[in-house]
């Protein structure tokens, strides 16, 4: 099975992080992301389930600052030729090691958002659920436009 992969033109996802300091995002008009005032291209790949859908990954990059103080991160995006009744899948590593899972519904529009917890505070007692660099591995059945493949 071939893989066709897609550079960020065309990326059409965005991340955003909820952070007091050195935020990072992605911005999908842009297609790279700024983390520690350094630029991350990120990459999509399109492996084909059949010739009319295939399966989009897509990879980005956080930084989680150590001083941060906002407990909330989210990724959202918009597809433009997702296929009803399949979810985004959202997959956060940290060196490789696998830290956080989700699902979200992808809208009749095809915008998509999961929202997370950075940090948890209980009692004036906070815990970093995040903290450092993660790749965020983002993961969308599309229609397969045979223009856009490389």
């Amino acid at each position: 099975m071939k893989k066709f992969i897609l550079f960020s033109s065309i990326l059409t996802m965005t991340i955003l992080l909820s952070f007091s300091v050195d935020s990072a995002f992605a911005h999908p008009h842009h297609g790279n992301i700024l983390i520690n005032n350094h630029t991350h291209e990120p990459l999509t790949e399109i492996t084909p389930i059949n010739s009319m859908i295939g399966l989009e990954k897509s990879t980005v990059f956080f930084h989680a600052p150590s001083g941060n103080t906002l407990p909330w991160g989210f990724v959202e995006g918009k597809v433009a030729n997702h296929v009803e009744g399949y979810p985004v899948i959202i997959q956060i590593f940290k060196n490789n090691d696998a830290v956080h899972f989700a699902q979200t519904d992808i809208g009749e529009d095809g915008v998509y958002e999961y929202k997370f917890r950075i940090l948890n505070s209980d009692k004036n007692h906070t815990t970093k659920i995040f903290e450092g660099d993660y790749s965020v591995k983002i993961f969308k059945v599309v229609y397969l436009n045979q223009e856009n493949m490389i």
